[in-house]
């Protein structure tokens, strides 16, 4: 596995030099857009608003666009300069109580290995998180892209997990139910009987116990039907 950056965990004055490893990846279910007719791939085209010709990805550059509409043009020099990107470090702001990080605000997860000389700087920190109970708020760029992090002691390794900034939650947009005070009411037997279901359902997560039953069907949906050659357009 080949790390993506490699860098310091800033905390006062303690520094712990890591290498960041991506640890989840999506198994997405991915399809084709393709030509009823013959089962062709689709194919898009770039194409320039201003010149109409087709454009080289190689001559694709990045832009950003400012209010009043002009494209200002950033090249990849112009976005490694910016102070947080050469910063390549996670810096510890605070720790707090892993119950106080709410969910919807997880992101992507990634592990962090020791690099050699700060090994036992690396121990001791993940066993201190461990003791305590607690994770480590923190800051780090990646991508391009400054982000919140946790650090958590997870088996033998520190894990980082990303969390989404406080103004990239949406807000409930809608009628939302009323509140649930009055269910002990009239409403009273029904809440006794969902607790109970609660109670029978309740077990210890296993999360290896579960798979992706849509994949697996369609696996065996396009097994099913690879048989013949592609039709040919009329």
């Amino acid at each position: 596995m080949q790390s993506l950056w490699a860098g310091p965990i800033v905390c006062g004055q303690f520094s712990i030099p890591v290498r960041l490893y991506p640890a989840t990846g999506q198994r997405d279910v991915a399809f084709r857009q393709v030509h009823r007719e013959d089962g062709g791939r689709v194919s898009f085209r770039r194409v320039c608003e201003e010149c109409g010709r087709d454009v080289p990805y190689a001559d694709v550059a990045k832009g950003r666009e400012r209010p009043d509409g002009e494209i200002v043009m950033l090249s990849d020099e112009d976005l490694a300069s910016l102070p947080r990107e050469r910063a390549r470090r996670i810096d510890v702001l605070s720790f707090t109580a892993a119950g106080q990080i709410d969910a919807i605000l997880a992101g992507r997860s990634y592990y962090l290995a020791p690099d050699a000389p700060g090994t036992r700087a690396y121990l001791v920190f993940r066993e201190a998180l461990a003791r305590a109970g607690k994770v480590a708020v923190a800051t780090v760029t990646l991508r391009q892209r400054e982000a919140m992090a946790v650090l958590r002691a997870r088996d033998r390794m520190l894990v980082l997990q990303t969390l989404l900034w406080p103004d990239e939650i949406r807000s409930a947009d809608f009628p939302l139910p009323p509140d649930s005070a009055g269910v002990d009411g009239p409403a009273g037997p029904e809440l006794a009987t969902a607790a109970a279901l609660i109670d029978t359902m309740t077990a210890d997560f296993a999360p290896a116990g579960h798979g992706d039953r849509y994949r697996t069907e369609l696996a065996g949906l396009v097994a099913a039907k690879a048989v013949g050659p592609p039709r040919e357009c009329s």
